[in-house]
């Protein structure tokens, strides 16, 4: 059986949120030279939106086990940019009933 990385009374490994200076809790600040880390969500079209959704849940699990901490943050902060930007295009999206849970 392998041991558990935190130990009882030990110190707890802090988040990639928490090791990052640049983030404040909510986003990611820019941190590129140009000023630029992706097109605006809000001048994309629906397609180029879906895409690049489909893009970054791809690559999510990779990028949160092996990426640095500069890149998980990017990659949060575009993933949050996006999605709300989905999200605000479409508030009263379809849902599956099968993927509803009794209550």
């Amino acid at each position: 059986m392998t041991e558990s990385v935190r130990q009882p009374g030990g110190p707890v490994e802090a988040s990639p949120e928490q090791r990052l200076p640049e983030w404040d809790g909510d986003h990611v600040h820019d941190m590129s030279a140009d000023g630029e880390l992706g097109i605006d969500p809000a001048e994309l079209a629906d397609e180029d939106l879906i895409r690049e959704m489909h893009s970054l849940h791809r690559t999510r699990l990779d990028t949160l086990r092996h990426a640095a901490d500069s890149a998980l943050a990017n990659h949060l902060r575009r993933t949050a940019e996006l999605e709300t930007e989905y999200l605000a295009r479409h508030p009263g999206r379809e849902v599956d009933p099968a993927r509803l849970r009794d209550e």
